[in-house]
């Protein structure tokens, strides 16, 4: 298993790659201080897994980890980093990390994890992963309702105009009379700040009414 390290830390990544160095079946081709440097090694090498810091000089982790997503795909990125935020987990697994430890990794967590991102497959550290299966894990929070200014009769009487009905229509269906059907609309076009029916309907449509 072929290997690219980058770290900016002289000693740390000293340490890093003499434990990989040291574990068996595991091979470090390259060496890296900086984003810019992690990325010219592994287009050099080729290897099988970069493991990446998140905070680098001249091209922080995230941008390295999109730059090699897009140069060398076939290269496993698996970050190593002191940073346990929601916030860098997500931004590092949405430029293409595959897997995510923090430093303090016992040696055999590090070494599974190399081989399974070179597996194809998405690790995470044992508190990173709780994280992760608790964000799925959470409902999503309800969509907003669109048009929040109007009434429900107003947003009912949108509704059904975005769907082609007439005054005469949307009166029958709702059991109001024409008239008051027309003052909710004239009502509806000053909040949308239109002036016209098919405005008022092109708003509506892209907001996901008219499918009543």
């Amino acid at each position: 298993m072929r290997v690219v390290l980058a770290d900016d830390h002289p000693v740390v990544r000293a340490g890093l790659a003499a434990l990989l160095s040291s574990l068996p079946g595991i091979e470090v081709v390259g060496v890296a201080a900086t984003g810019r440097e992690a990325i010219r090694e592994v287009v050099t090498t080729r290897p099988d897994v970069a493991v990446l810091d998140l905070q680098m000089p001249d091209l922080d982790g995230f941008a390295a980890t999109r730059e090699l997503a897009r140069s060398a795909p076939e290269v496993a990125v698996l970050v190593l980093t002191m940073f346990d935020d929601d916030d860098s987990v997500f931004a590092a697994m949405r430029a293409g990390a595959r897997g995510y430890l923090v430093k303090g990794a016992e040696q055999d967590e590090i070494a599974r994890a190399i081989r399974a991102v070179a597996a194809g497959e998405a690790i995470f550290g044992p508190g990173v992963a709780r994280r992760v299966l608790s964000f799925f894990a959470t409902p999503p929070a309800p969509a907003a309702e669109p048009f929040p200014d109007l009434t429900t009769r107003e947003r009912e009487i949108l509704d059904l105009l975005a769907a082609g009905l007439s005054n005469t229509a949307i009166g029958t269906r709702l059991s109001l009379a024409s008239k008051t059907v027309a003052n909710n609309v004239s009502t509806i076009f000053t909040k949308l700040a239109v002036a016209d029916r098919a405005t008022a309907i092109i708003q509506a449509r892209n907001a996901g009414l008219g499918n009543a």
